[in-house]
């Protein structure tokens, strides 16, 4: 489905509660975590949803209205007489004209980060099939996040450990680092994941790059080739689901990885298939 192809109604307002940069001092993107609370008494989404945010467009581009999607970032919220609240985690992004080579803010990532407490925006949807939690307990998750898709994983793991309680499975987060971007939730300010480390069941595997220039790509291959004995017998264990998240770029390199760990690119096809086959392989790339 294309992002065009998304309905923009029905629509709804929502209020700007806090806005607060979570990127370390230093890094080399901004990124911000936004709360919202909608106002309508009802809202209901998922772990794992999108939702989409209206913007007026640039007069010199047509003035059109844009929607982009961005996945809630935290567990539903709003109980008894409270309104729902909705978080997000937004890059500040620009974006060069294929045509003219120009560079210029990307304008929905950009009118979001300005917002301040208090200001209105519309959003649509829920969007999205949401990761489902396994009702066994038991169950393993392999979660795997690239940039700010390790957002719903946020959501997901806070879940898991503080609403459903008791996690039996292993749950291993592997998210890819190459600025500050990525590393947003294991700063000293907003160690959000650090939580759960005396919890037995989980373990976040930092996918770093040893190159000096932190443009360069991700080294999955160093991250995964390190833990590949657990990657595979997670895989070969029918209690296990696999999550994928972020850039739709890291497909093909977790394909090549995983055709690497289990032999060839055919036994992997096959592999990836009856995973994805038993929903126990979902992807959520953009």
């Amino acid at each position: 489905m294309r992002l065009e192809d998304y309905p923009k109604k029905p629509r709804f307002a929502a209020t700007v509660l806090k806005s607060e940069e979570i990127t370390a001092e230093g890094a080399d993107a901004e990124v911000r975590e936004l709360v919202f609370e909608v106002d309508r008494d009802e809202f209901n989404f998922e772990i794992g949803q999108s939702i989409g945010v209206l913007v007026e467009g640039p007069q010199e581009f047509g003035g059109s209205l844009r929607q982009r999607l961005y996945t809630v970032a935290d567990t539903p919220s709003g109980k008894g007489d409270a309104k729902p609240q909705i978080t997000l985690v937004v890059r500040r992004c620009d974006y060069v004209d294929d045509y003219s080579g120009e560079q210029y803010p990307g304008v929905n990532s950009n009118f979001l980060c300005d917002r301040k407490p208090g200001d209105k925006i519309f959003i649509t949807g829920p969007f999205g099939l949401p990761f489902k939690v396994p009702e066994d307990k038991r169950a393993n998750l392999l979660l795997i996040g690239l940039g700010t898709g390790i957002a719903p994983f946020r959501a997901f793991i806070k879940h898991i450990y503080q609403d459903i309680g008791d996690w039996e499975g292993r749950v291993r987060l592997l998210y890819g680092a190459k600025s500050g971007l990525e590393l947003l939730y294991m700063n000293d300010k907003r160690d959000d994941f650090a939580r759960y480390y005396d919890e037995d069941t989980f373990e976040a595997i930092q996918a770093l790059s040893p190159r000096p220039n932190w443009a360069d790509p991700i080294a999955w291959d160093h991250a995964i080739e390190e833990r590949s004995g657990e990657i595979l017998s997670m895989l070969d264990d029918e209690h296990t689901y696999v999550y994928v998240a972020g850039l739709v770029l890291i497909r093909d390199a977790l394909d090549k990885l995983f055709a690497n760990m289990v032999g060839s690119p055919e036994s992997w096809a096959k592999k990836k298939a009856e995973l994805a086959d038993a929903n126990r392989w979902v992807e959520l790339l953009y």
